[in-house]
């Protein structure tokens, strides 16, 4: 797959499109829970890392392995998953 190709399909991870949505449906301050039935990636994990930080939300994802709480940037698995 090319590089431009890859950049595109990233695009459209799960937990992204999930996490958007989240954010404006739900009000301002409460926390947005995530299940995913498949293993996190890098790219999503740090993206969430840092939209918990710039939104000020606490988001909960749970992947195949483990539950991640991301809050003010910083993800509960220490960035080891």
């Amino acid at each position: 797959v090319e590089e431009e190709q890859k950049e595109n399909l990233i695009f459209y991870h799960s937990e992204k499109l999930a996490i958007g949505f989240g954010l404006i449906s739900t009000p301002c301050g409460t926390p947005l829970y995530i299940t995913k039935n498949l293993r996190v990636c890098c790219d999503c994990h740090t993206f969430t890392k840092f939209t918990s930080k710039i939104v000020g939300r606490e988001i909960v994802v749970r992947d195949a392995n483990r539950f991640h709480h991301f809050k003010d940037g910083v993800c509960s698995c220490g960035d080891y998953w």
